[in-house]
């Protein structure tokens, strides 16, 4: 088998077995196509080399002059293809993953650390006011799951399935998303059902999660301001606003391991440069 033949094998797994977007699907399929064309028609796999990726990302850089985000964009695929690779015993090592990706633009946003989010940070709080419980409910939407404030916002009781663990979000563009949910939101999510419904909120089936008392979702103001109040309250000084917590998501779990283009299915992006 050609080069072309395991690619398309790798395509053909992120759609049926991943079930990837066809949008990341065909972002992948276009960085791989570059590849094959630096390494010419039916080239053998032996092609897949650090020595042929290296050449490529030079390539890249130097006579195409592709920005620093671009290359990481192809480079992320070519990632993901070794591994592929690698899981499925083609290939032993995975001659992408000593290639280092290019310097980007400095980090616009400072994150937390996995220790400011760390459990302890937040001691369970014995009779918690409706405004607090909310709070930890959106730090778990929000940094547990990668939704955005606008998304926790408009997010309404039937997208929850806590049996399957997993909420479906209707991100930017009316396009819809389904990711996990923590252990952690699972535990708590039915006793802030109960306390919105004692403080007269009145839950439906189709409600909003964040319901006021007058039967719409409450603003982004003060969904903002309980995320602020609760980092705060840990003693985080940076910016305190729920951007912050998704960035902290996207970053934690790339820095445990994550595949970027996972991280950017979760997240809703549609363009892998701005994950």
């Amino acid at each position: 088998m050609s080069l072309s033949d395991y690619i398309q094998q790798f395509l053909t797994y992120l759609a049926t077995q991943r079930r990837y977007s066809p949008r990341t699907i065909d972002t992948y399929g276009k960085s791989l196509d570059k590849f094959l064309a630096c390494t010419g028609e039916g080239a053998p796999l032996a092609a897949f080399s650090e020595t042929g990726i290296k050449a490529f990302v030079w390539d890249l850089k130097m006579k195409q002059k592709l920005a620093p985000t671009s290359i990481c964009e192809h480079l992320a695929a070519l990632k993901s293809f070794g591994k592929y690779m690698v899981r499925s015993k083609i290939l032993e090592k995975n001659p992408a993953e000593s290639i280092p990706m290019p310097k980007r633009p400095k980090r616009l946003v400072n994150v937390l650390g996995q220790k400011d989010l760390a459990e302890e940070k937040f001691p369970e709080i014995e009779n918690p006011t409706l405004q607090q419980a909310r709070a930890r409910i959106l730090l778990e939407l929000i940094y547990g799951s990668g939704l955005r404030i606008s998304e926790c916002q408009m997010l309404t009781w039937d997208r929850i399935d806590t049996s399957a663990k997993l909420v479906r979000v209707l991100g930017k563009g009316n396009k819809e998303r389904i990711v996990p949910l923590t252990e952690s939101f699972i535990e708590r999510i039915a006793n802030f059902k109960q306390m919105e419904a004692e403080a007269g909120h009145l839950p439906t089936a189709a409600g909003y999660v964040f319901l006021s008392e007058d039967g719409k979702p409450f603003g982004l103001r003060t969904l903002r301001n309980d995320i602020q109040h609760l980092l705060r309250e840990i003693g985080w000084e940076g910016k305190a606003s729920p951007h912050v917590l998704r960035h902290s998501f996207a970053t934690h779990l790339l820095e445990n391991g994550a595949e970027i283009m996972s991280v950017k299915e979760m997240l809703g992006h549609s363009n892998i440069s701005t994950t």
